[in-house]
């Protein structure tokens, strides 16, 4: 763009240019808008109101090439020659509507499924890797529970050998899709107390004892969102994954992973709300002048985009150091604090700038409000995340 030019200050103009995003990235965000344009956004205000989404939408996901990206072809997937910047535009482009109803649901698996390929035995990447892919399944991570919140090493559901089977009892809350899931990967105590003691565990969803309900959400508009109950559930050893007491390993690797949905996920809400700000500055009037001809409003929306500018220059150095093999803990942590921080800002004020206009139940700022929470929480509370980034600094 010329030093003449003004920016366009829409969705994708608010996005500060990258020097690691390339035409392939570019095309992966066309392929995706064109699904999301195509599939969601005519459909959104209707599951929005249902709080869910047809089933349909999963085979109809994997048919464009969606559901599969970055995953063995061998196995249903579009192939693995991906970085972290095509997981960040698939976050993007879902949330660029501001609803988070389709994409908790949709993507669950990208955090699920890796263990199962990467540590499950052959004969359940295929029973599950490939109808998962294929849209025919579904998948749900359960770790969170009730008792525990962040706290991995103080999880309680348990899992005890009698002989070719675990007997699973405890229970899991907050589960994106677990309404709806045919797999769950599940965090279990099969060892002693702490992190040491938890291992990896693949459950069917239909086996005696499991039980799940939705949860009512404080205005996140999705009703797979729910608790699993786990009674007396006998499950294979054959269906352990990976190695007995050795799970947390594979955990923080899906939390980098989750980390970076949720981050990228949270940047684009930033964006949608500031580009409806400055879309109804421009056509309101007050006092005589446009909306954003008043010093106050337009110093609002530059505070919004300085913030939002420096946290896409910290998320991009981040992604850089993991691309260089690095795994910077502690960057990721205070990024995602960034990030959420970034949204509940940006949302905040845009609500402000649309005044009782945002209140019409028509209006993508009102929805972004109401979710902003909902990232600050999961995926680690930034208290969580700020104390953790404290002990990989070392003080």
């Amino acid at each position: 763009m010329a030093a003449s030019e003004k920016p366009v200050l829409d969705f994708d103009g608010l996005r500060p240019p990258s020097p690691f995003l390339t035409a392939e990235h570019d095309a992966w965000r066309h392929q995706v808008r064109a699904f999301v344009d195509a599939e969601i956004a005519p459909n959104l205000k209707d599951w929005d109101l249902a709080a869910t989404f047809p089933d349909a939408l999963y085979t109809k996901a994997a048919a464009a090439g969606v559901l599969g990206m970055g995953f063995a072809q061998e196995l249903g997937g579009t192939g693995e020659d991906i970085d972290l910047y095509h997981r960040i535009i698939l976050a993007e482009e879902f949330y660029r509507l501001g609803s988070g109803v389709v994409f908790s649901d949709l993507a669950t698996h990208w955090v699920a499924l890796p263990p199962v390929i990467s540590l499950g035995s052959p004969e359940m990447r295929e029973r599950v890797a490939r109808p998962v892919l294929a849209g025919l399944k579904k998948m749900a991570f359960a770790v969170t529970e009730p008792s525990g919140g962040s706290d991995v090493g103080g999880f309680q559901t348990t899992a005890e050998k009698v002989g070719d089977n675990y007997i699973v009892n405890g229970s899991k809350t907050l589960i994106s899709g677990a309404t709806r899931a045919d797999f769950m990967l599940t965090a279990v105590r099969t060892g002693g107390p702490g992190v040491g003691g938890l291992s990896l565990l693949l459950i069917e969803a239909d086996r005696p004892g499991v039980s799940t309900k939705p949860i009512a959400g404080m205005g996140w508009y999705n009703g797979n969102n729910g608790s699993i109950s786990f009674d007396n559930v006998e499950v294979p050893i054959t269906n352990l994954i990976g190695i007995e007491n050795r799970g947390f390993a594979g955990l923080a690797n899906q939390f980098n992973i989750e980390r970076f949905s949720g981050i990228s996920a949270t940047l684009a809400l930033a964006r949608t709300a500031i580009s409806e700000a400055i879309a109804f500055g421009r056509e309101r009037k007050t006092f005589g002048q446009r909306l954003i001809d008043h010093q106050v409003i337009r110093q609002k929306i530059v505070q919004m985009i300085q913030r939002l500018n420096s946290t896409y220059a910290y998320m991009d150095m981040v992604v850089w150091r993991f691309h260089q093999g690095e795994t910077p803990v502690a960057d990721l942590a205070m990024l995602k604090v960034a990030a959420t921080t970034t949204l509940e800002h940006c949302a905040r004020e845009s609500l402000q700038v649309l005044g009782g206009s945002a209140y019409t139940g028509d209006n993508r700022v009102e929805r972004i409000y109401r979710e902003a929470r909902t990232f600050v929480i999961g995926g680690g509370a930034e208290e969580i995340l700020r104390d953790l980034a404290a002990r990989q600094l070392g003080f």
